[in-house]
């Protein structure tokens, strides 16, 4: 399908200044629903403002991150339709855009901070901390680190090098609350012992997230965080390394940060990757449209209106406002998330619903034979099936008896209806359908006084002929189908039902 071009409205901020936001994932397996609603977010309120959207990849992790998780999530963001003005294939003034490729700022910024004194050593053993952590829960005390190492003097630092013992690089946090406006939640203020002083430098010199991120957005002039509820507490953290930075003329403002609900699965409980559900994957595997993914994920902590659930991606960005997130968790419905999708698939006109189905009329999708399929056959049954299919993945089982040699009969639809006398009926219906018009108003006529006949309504005359045709008790419009069908398939599948009703 052929993504929509991005709306770019000139809606600046009350400050005059349209917005740098950012998407920062990593590249470690398939991408995340709750990831793709946060990027949706990002990219809405960029474009809804005129703003930019940097596309940033934190592959810091070695051994997490891979090349094909990188590409995957390159594919992703061009499947879903999102495009960004600065990142991967595109550039831009703050390239490079992978983590892996900027170390050497990351360590001279570290550098930096432990000459301005806003960083320093610390040198105590994971033993240590869990030793002291623990006697801080048995105190009733906060657990965090306990700035042990914060103000060493020149001899303790050289008594523990002296040892072998190598050292983290910790960020000093100051000693007093922060205070934030979120532009989700409001005001939130943290106190100085909930929020202790953090590592910032592994050991080994590689820098930590706590750092990478906070730097990148400082060069790169980000000045709205829009991110998961997951990194609420890390903020403070954040802000007090801003100031530093500020201070030290690498960033020139702190930018806004708003927190996005949790998005919730089974039990109140986190949607996790774990979760089947959860993997962006498996709905392009199924054929959802990316307009409706992304429509059912924009409900997932923001609506259009009370009264309404399907809307465009355009009409989203329009309307989009972060103000309007709510902060409550949003719970994912699966049934709902279809639901929207189905809509969408209904609003396509006919030709882009059938090119969309391609994928699905071919292997490894398709069960049929290659030269089977008849490309005027699902012509003209699509339109009937763009009604009734929920995924465009549906859309196989749905016309495989036009294909097949023979319907894939379902034993349970053969059972409910092949009832006593069905065998009978089966013998009138063939004869009225063999001397009729081929058309689905006549055929549906044959039918109903076959039916008749037998003293049965046409819902309970159509079934057994359902199932000797299609294979199935519920499908497409049937007279439609035994028309696009044919007669000679039709005569010869009724005939098959009645030998094996003969032979039962």
């Amino acid at each position: 399908m052929v993504n929509a071009p991005s709306p770019k409205l000139s809606a600046p901020l009350d400050q005059g200044v349209p917005p740098r936001v950012r998407f920062c994932p990593s590249p470690t397996g398939n991408p995340h629903v709750g990831l793709v609603r946060t990027a949706l977010f990002n990219w809405a309120f960029a474009r809804h403002h005129g703003g930019t959207l940097v596309f940033r990849i934190e592959d810091t992790d070695a051994a997490r991150d891979s090349e094909d998780s990188y590409n995957q999530l390159l594919d992703s963001m061009r499947w879903l339709g999102f495009d960004w003005d600065e990142g991967p294939e595109v550039g831009g003034p703050h390239a490079p855009y992978r983590q892996s490729q900027r170390m050497d700022i990351y360590k001279d910024v570290a550098e930096k901070l432990l000459t301005g004194g806003y960083a320093y050593h610390c040198y105590c053993t994971t033993e240590e901390l869990d030793t002291r952590r623990d006697a801080a829960r048995a105190a009733g005390k906060p657990s965090g680190y306990d700035g042990h190492c914060r103000d060493l003097t020149a001899e303790q630092t050289a008594a523990y090098e002296a040892e072998g013992r190598t050292s983290i690089v910790r960020f000093r946090m100051p000693d007093e609350a922060l205070t934030f406006t979120d532009l989700v939640r409001g005001e939130l203020t943290f106190q100085p012992e909930n929020v202790p002083d953090y590592g910032i430098v592994r050991a080994n010199g590689a820098p930590l997230y706590t750092l990478v991120n906070p730097v990148d957005d400082a060069l790169m002039e980000i000045t709205h965080v829009l991110r998961g509820e997951d990194l609420l507490s890390s903020t403070p953290r954040q802000l007090a390394l801003y100031k530093a930075l500020i201070e030290l003329g690498i960033a020139k403002d702190t930018p806004a940060f708003g927190h996005l609900p949790y998005v919730m699965g089974e039990g109140n409980k986190k949607l996790s990757k774990r979760d089947p559900q959860a993997s962006l994957n498996l709905y392009r595997e199924r054929g959802f449209l990316h307009e409706g993914l992304l429509n059912y994920l924009s409900l997932l902590g923001w609506s259009i209106a009370e009264d309404r659930d399907i809307f465009s991606i355009e009409e989203m960005v329009a309307a989009f406002d972060i103000k309007d997130v709510n902060a409550n968790p949003a719970r994912f419905d699966l049934k709902k998330c279809e639901h929207i999708n189905a809509e969408h698939i209904r609003k396509l006109d006919v030709k882009t619903f059938t090119e969309a189905c391609g994928p699905w009329l071919k292997a490894p999708f398709a069960p049929w034979a290659p030269e089977s399929f008849d490309a005027d056959q699902f012509a003209a049954i699509a339109p009937y099936a763009q009604t009734r299919v929920t995924v465009l993945s549906d859309i196989t089982a749905n016309v495989d008896f036009l294909f097949l040699d023979e319907p894939a009969t379902d034993e349970a639809s053969w059972a409910k209806a092949m009832k006593e006398g069905s065998d009978a009926l089966l013998v009138t219906a063939r004869a009225k359908l063999a001397g009729a018009e081929w058309n689905a108003d006549t055929l549906k006529n044959a039918i109903l006084t076959a039916g008749e006949e037998h003293g049965l309504k046409l819902g309970k005359a159509q079934a057994p002929v359902r199932v000797a045709v299609t294979g199935r008790t519920i499908g497409l419009p049937l007279f439609e189908s035994l028309e696009i069908l044919g007669r000679e398939k039709t005569l010869a599948r009724i005939d098959a039902a009645l030998a094996r009703l003969v032979a039962a």
